[in-house]
């Protein structure tokens, strides 16, 4: 067969039944789907299709043997069963990166939708006008965009539990919903936690593989009151973790960085512009610096910090700490000097026996709790739920003193007015006590028969 006419339908190779041998060279043939229906012939046993642009194809020869199993020779050269054994593992492993290709297409797909749907939620809890349709993205940066940058991660509300994503892959679209509240995704040595809900994933069992590969933790769409409480967890579950990122977590106020003290250790710190106001505050980096000296920071929002920078952050805010341990109370000034104690009692227990030289290479992590100065300790940050908490207690306990003292006072006035009313009645009594006395032993017989009898009475 000659030209540039090509096999379009299965009708085609109804027609010729009995066909064995088809020369098909030098026809303009691009795809495998334009001869597709020669394969429903069980006759032919002979085709060639050199001089097409399908044979330059680097899948042309496994997908045509793949195919077309009756095939005996293949462009005029005999097939063996070789190449058809090596046709059938290509094409298994074709179809294997067909199905990975289309689950990390889901992945990405299920990923997109739950981050839309927090950013959503986290508006109207913020009372913004959502600016996006139901169906538009919201922007959100570190995120891959390509599905074959998802390879390797794991995108669930479990992330130690990657089997649960394997399974059921034709169901995975099925399975999301608009209800989707949160997403935790470990993708290399990044945690990103979106979604208030997100956060409850730090009580899971994270394998010790993962949670040591861990050096940065961003939270995004999440209050970051909510992030004080978890930062505990953090510290203990990612000990290496040594970048935080912030985005839409509601960073308003200077205090607030206080909070960050209480973990092991932190190198950057990264705060988006987008939903923390207090990037705007002209001082925020150095107020950081100050209150976080003992971390040593290297960078913020991608900065490197220098010297100068230190140096002017404590002429800034070096008066602040003072003033606040002045005029802190001093249980409380106790309280804190004890934490630092602590600190420094545990870093002389670890490097107990150590050689001088492995103490600082391996201890300066340590070293770094114990810098933490207690006048900058006391700069901390209570967070508004616990500050209600707080509220509500004193209130209570105020209510009952209250009540407790309008007690005592109503008992006494009551003790009084009973003691001045014996007063004026006293002298009247005492009269008739010593004249009922005068006339009850007025015979002396008779009280004396009088009380025999009472005692014989009482036996």
């Amino acid at each position: 067969m000659s030209g540039s006419k090509q096999c379009s339908s299965k009708r085609d190779v109804d027609n010729l039944p009995c066909l064995q041998r088809l020369f098909l060279s030098f026809n303009n043939i691009s795809t495998f789907e334009s001869v597709c229906c020669l394969a429903d012939s069980s006759s032919l046993s002979d085709i060639t299709f050199d001089g097409n642009p399908i044979a330059q194809e680097s899948w042309y020869k496994h997908t045509i043997l793949q195919n077309m199993m009756q095939l005996r020779q293949l462009d005029m050269k005999r097939v063996t069963e070789e190449e058809r054994r090596i046709a059938s593992v290509v094409a298994k492993k074709e179809e294997e990166k067909k199905r990975e290709s289309h689950k990390q297409s889901l992945l990405k797909e299920k990923k997109r939708l739950t981050i839309n749907n927090v950013a959503r939620k986290w508006d109207l809890q913020q009372n913004r006008i959502p600016n996006i349709a139901p169906n538009q993205d919201r922007k959100v940066s570190d995120s891959p965009q390509d599905p074959s940058q998802l390879h390797g991660s794991t995108v669930s509300a479990f992330p130690e539990e990657t089997g649960s994503l394997d399974s059921g892959l034709n169901n995975t679209l099925q399975g999301l919903s608009v209800t989707d509240t949160h997403l935790v995704e470990v993708d290399g040595d990044t945690l990103s936690l979106y979604g208030s809900g997100a956060l409850e994933s730090l009580d899971r069992n994270w394998s010790v593989q993962t949670a040591g590969m861990v050096t940065t933790v961003s939270f995004t769409f999440i209050e970051f009151d909510e992030i004080v409480q978890v930062l505990p967890k953090l510290k203990i579950k990612f000990p290496n973790s040594l970048h935080l990122k912030f985005k839409e977590t509601n960073l308003v106020m200077l205090q607030q960085f206080n909070a960050l003290a209480q973990l092991r250790r932190v190198d950057q710190l990264t705060i988006d512009p987008q939903g923390n106001p207090v990037v705007n505050f002209t001082l925020w980096k150095y107020y950081v610096l100050f209150r976080l000296s003992h971390f040593s920071m290297q960078k913020i929002n991608g900065t490197e910090v220098t010297q100068n920078d230190m140096i002017m952050a404590e002429r800034l805010f070096g008066i602040l700490a003072h003033v606040a341990s002045s005029e802190l109370p001093q249980y409380r000034l106790i309280s804190i000097l004890g934490d630092v104690r602590k600190k420094q009692f545990r870093y002389l227990l670890e490097t107990k026996g150590k050689k001088p030289g492995l103490v600082n290479e391996e201890n300066s992590d340590s070293k770094r709790l114990v810098g933490e100065n207690t006048n900058r300790a006391t700069l901390n940050y209570t967070t508004r739920d616990f500050y209600n908490e707080r509220l509500e207690e004193i209130k209570e306990k105020k209510k009952f003193c209250k009540m407790y003292m309008e007690d005592l006072v109503k008992e006494a006035t009551e003790i009084n007015m009973k003691n001045e009313a014996l007063q004026k009645l006293w002298p009247q009594m005492f009269i008739e006590l010593v004249r009922d006395a005068v006339i009850e032993i007025r015979n002396k017989n008779s009280y004396m028969k009088l009380c025999l009898q009472q005692i014989t009475d009482q036996k």
